[in-house]
């Protein structure tokens, strides 16, 4: 057999399910140099053939999930381990990886001005890797929200669009890494601002709002494309008002806009009765979140949020301190997907793509993430049948495994070795 024309080694998974196209399909999946490859054109134009071989086992082969709320964890908090915001941030990474998530976005939430400005110039993108997973963009939660529903966020730090854009600069200083803004639309001026985001290539969600249907269909009308943490934090459904959560059926979205939103799956911030209802209006737009506070991936005791001391409980509630008031959760992903799964009987098809698939549209990636379609990027998850994380890939290089917790080449069999 003649050698491949190309000099990059040609990774063979076998003996696996993987998603695509929203099924699981008994089929190989091909890598090289990072990406899915398209084994036609390797056969039929190259005439080549895998260099390493990797027997799956049966398991299942999703791409990596993505996080796109996520305040801290294993000890971290993003808006407020300022003096370590880059070791911080690099410590979530590296921990995420045993848990499938392989992109994510570091959310600040309701910080005084100051903390913005030292802390956002330092949260830089990055690709995935074997010291963690990538940052896609800082996920801005906040001062710019209701204080009838900020729920966790200090009241003394909210603020409003008194001098349009110029409030931003002078809260934030720069944006140069944000690439998803929580706001309440019923906020004066909001439809402006929401404009000049989605000019500078932000992704708008509206959330923490006491808003009116009106006002949330405004908001999208100017590009507003998301939810946050839909059910928590913003008015409750009203037959005759539904609020930001009639979007989910509104017949004002612009043709051609697919509206999102976010759901913390953790079965403490929506009942499972909440979540059936919610996937059953609107299935192609649901993202399960984490919202995850430093405590994730920690034990029971007094941790932080921001600017807020936080109490986690032994049954899994993480509340200001002194009150019942939720902020966040300590869940991480592939739990967050399990319980999706669980509480709404969906497919597991549709489980998989509420973590990778939907946010990565949300955030304008698919072509990259998201999919194993041919040539994006190798960001991968093997997982048995019960949903738990075996391996987890990014850019096609084993980055964590269940039984090493760490690259191990001993899963690799070398072409002609069975």
């Amino acid at each position: 057999m003649p050698s491949n024309k190309s000099s990059s080694t040609i990774y063979q998974f076998y003996n696996c399910r993987i998603l695509k196209d929203g099924k699981l399909q008994r089929e190989d999946l091909w890598i090289r140099d990072g990406k899915i490859l398209n084994p036609e054109k390797l056969f039929f134009d190259e005439k080549g053939y895998a260099d390493v071989r990797i027997d799956c086992k049966n398991l299942l082969i999703a791409p990596g999930y993505i996080d796109v709320q996520i305040n801290g964890g294993f000890g971290v908090d993003f808006s407020s381990d300022v003096e370590n915001c880059e070791e911080g941030i690099s410590k979530v990474a590296k921990g995420l990886l045993a848990y499938g998530c392989t992109s994510f976005c570091p959310t600040i939430v309701t910080s005084p001005p100051e903390i913005y400005k030292q802390i956002l110039p330092r949260i830089k993108l990055r690709d995935g890797s074997s010291e963690g997973a990538g940052v896609l963009g800082i996920h801005i939660e906040g001062p710019f929200i209701s204080k009838d529903k900020k729920g966790a966020h200090p009241e003394r730090y909210l603020r409003k669009f008194r001098q349009g854009w110029d409030d931003v600069l002078d809260t934030y200083s720069t944006l140069e890494g944000v690439r998803l803004f929580t706001i309440a639309p019923e906020l004066e001026n909001s439809s402006d601002i929401i404009k000049q985001m989605v000019k500078r290539n932000i992704r708008v969600s509206v959330g923490h709002s006491s808003a009116n249907l009106s006002q949330a269909e405004a908001a999208v009308k100017a590009g507003a494309t998301c939810i946050t943490h839909l059910f928590n934090a913003m008015g409750p459904f009203h037959h005759r008002d539904p609020g930001i959560v009639g979007l989910l059926t509104s017949h004002k979205i612009p043709k051609g806009v697919t509206l999102f939103y976010g759901m913390i799956a953790d079965g403490i911030h929506t009942d499972p009765a909440a979540l059936r209802i919610a996937y059953r209006a609107h299935p192609q737009g649901l993202m399960v979140v984490t919202d995850a506070i430093n405590a994730m991936g920690f034990p029971i005791g007094t941790h932080k949020i921001g600017q807020l001391d936080v109490d986690v409980t032994s049954d899994g509630r993480a509340c200001i301190s002194g009150t019942n008031t939720l902020c966040g959760s300590i869940v991480t992903m592939d739990k967050c997907v399990k319980h999706f799964l669980e509480a709404t009987n969906c497919s597991i098809e549709e489980a998989l793509e509420a973590g990778t698939r939907h946010p990565a549209e949300m955030m304008g990636i698919a072509a990259q993430k998201g999919t194993l379609d041919y040539n994006s990027d190798a960001d991968f998850i093997l997982l048995d049948d019960e949903l738990n994380v075996q391996a987890t890939y990014i850019a096609g290089e084993l980055v964590w495994d269940k039984v090493t917790g760490n690259h191990d080449k001993r899963v690799i069999q070398r072409k002609g070795i069975s």
